[in-house]
């Protein structure tokens, strides 16, 4: 695929290929992402050429520059064949980060390709986006419930009072739960799927038979609930496209456990951590009863993506003080742009709900998350959230903020554990609930009475008003 360049960039002008660059991911990027963005900013400006893995990209640290590239589809392109090093030959074979650029999937598509996958996914989410139908009731019931339920099996296994893992003892399996009903899978999804999508986004050892294992998993369940349709994802999918091929919805499950389970889960756990480190907005906006505007400023503060997958240039283009030429790799990072808005703290931009909207943690543009996917994504995470403060009346974290473990890889920094000392409150929930009748007005999350951390939190921060 070609794209025509008609722009006029000087003739001597550096080429991306023939640039001194500094690898991105390095000792110092581990553990200080931000001064690492922040150094690079100080050299080139806005937009950085870096190593990622051996590959020379560009890094785009302006939130400006970055809202611009993702906001032009025309110009900066997503499907794969518009990357002229790869065309060219010039990539290595094993490069650990390629198996999961060619998985052709919704994100990785362009124009009419793109929107017509996109139709696909908002008609088959629209049901469970919808609280007041009966998917819709039935999903956020069940996310509550399992929720409730882990956070039981905390108290069975480590007491009342005790130390608890926020990753792997809650958000993880509450989101490989949630991600086995959604999809009607007829059995429990493992811990080793999330470790398989954790292989092939941070381009560790073995990515390329990870993802291959994913992939397959997902194409089996495609074919599964071809033969047996049900209430499920899977199945409202192939209702909207009967073309496809268990192949292809196979991939598009596939990219969708990759956002529920990796990056949703990267916001519950985000967003406690910014609770209990005592960011002083997160908690404002929590005591207001506002979970929602929670997150979001969770997710201005730490974005569950900190550098979003590659853009192409379909020409040569200016962009901040550099010429990137057609078919150039574009890596827009939003932890970089994010740190734009905050160092405008004292401004509208941070102060108001704007700054909310302006965040880049369900991305932005043509391929921004579909609409039906943020809200439901934004509940799941709301009630995760909300299901541990209300059963938790104290928690505090175990490590310095500064010494909790991350992966800080080329698209994702996440924690990799949230350890805290925890006491929780009377009454912590045992076994199921009881399912409402058929038609009943299902009650957000939101709306029920804080108790636990949530009401403490409440009293402290209005204290005296």
């Amino acid at each position: 695929m070609e794209a025509h360049s008609d722009a006029t960039p000087p003739a001597d002008g550096p080429v991306l290929g023939s640039l001194p660059v500094e690898p991105l991911l390095t000792a110092e990027f581990d553990v200080d992402p931000g001064a690492v963005y922040e150094r690079l900013r100080g050299t080139y400006g806005p937009v950085a050429p870096v190593g990622l893995m051996g590959v020379p990209v560009w890094l785009v640290l302006g939130y400006t520059e970055v809202t611009e590239v993702l906001r032009n589809e025309n110009l900066w392109r997503r499907d794969i064949r518009y990357w002229r090093a790869r065309a060219e030959g010039r990539l290595p074979r094993d490069w650990p980060l390629l198996a999961g650029y060619e998985v052709r999937q919704m994100m990785f598509m362009d124009e009419e390709e793109h929107l017509g996958a996109r139709r696909t996914h908002h008609s088959a989410l629209s049901p469970f986006q919808d609280a007041r139908s009966p998917e819709g009731w039935e999903l956020r019931a069940a996310v509550a419930r399992y929720a409730d339920e882990l956070v039981g099996m905390l108290a069975a296994e480590s007491g009342t009072v005790g130390f608890a893992d926020l990753g792997a003892q809650f958000t993880r399996p509450l989101l490989l739960m949630v991600t086995t009903k959604l999809f009607g899978c007829p059995v429990e999804l493992g811990d080793e799927l999330v470790m398989d999508l954790w292989r092939m986004l941070d381009g560790g050892p073995g990515s390329g038979p990870a993802t291959a294992r994913a992939l397959g998993a997902f194409t089996r369940l495609a074919a599964h609930r071809r033969a047996r349709p049900g209430d499920d994802l899977t199945s409202y999918m192939l209702l909207a496209d009967p073309g496809l091929s268990d192949e292809q919805l196979g991939r598009e499950l596939f990219m969708n456990a990759v956002y529920l389970n990796d990056i949703t889960g990267n916001m519950v756990l985000n967003t406690l951590l910014e609770v209990l480190r005592g960011n002083a907005t997160v908690r404002r906006s929590l005591s207001a009863g506002q979970l929602g505007e929670t997150v979001n400023r969770a997710a201005l503060a730490n974005p569950p993506v900190a550098n979003m997958c590659f853009r192409f240039a379909a020409r040569d283009v200016r962009l901040g003080e550099v010429w990137v030429r057609a078919g150039d790799a574009v890596s827009p990072s939003a932890a970089a742009a994010h740190r734009d808005l905050l160092a405008l703290s004292s401004s509208h931009l941070v102060g108001s709900t704007v700054s909310t909207r302006a965040h880049l943690g369900w991305g932005a543009g043509p391929h921004q998350c579909p609409s039906a996917a943020r809200e439901l994504g934004g509940t799941i995470v709301a009630t995760a959230v909300g299901r541990v403060l209300d059963h938790f009346v104290r928690a505090e974290l175990t490590l310095p903020p500064d010494q909790l473990p991350w992966r800080s890889g080329p698209v994702v920094r996440g924690l990799r554990v949230l350890p805290v000392r925890y006491e929780l409150g009377a009454g912590t929930p045992v076994g199921p609930r009881r399912m409402p009748p058929a038609g009943a007005r299902a009650i957000p999350a939101a709306e029920h009475e804080p108790r636990g951390l949530l009401a403490i939190l409440r009293k402290l921060m209005f204290v005296g008003r």
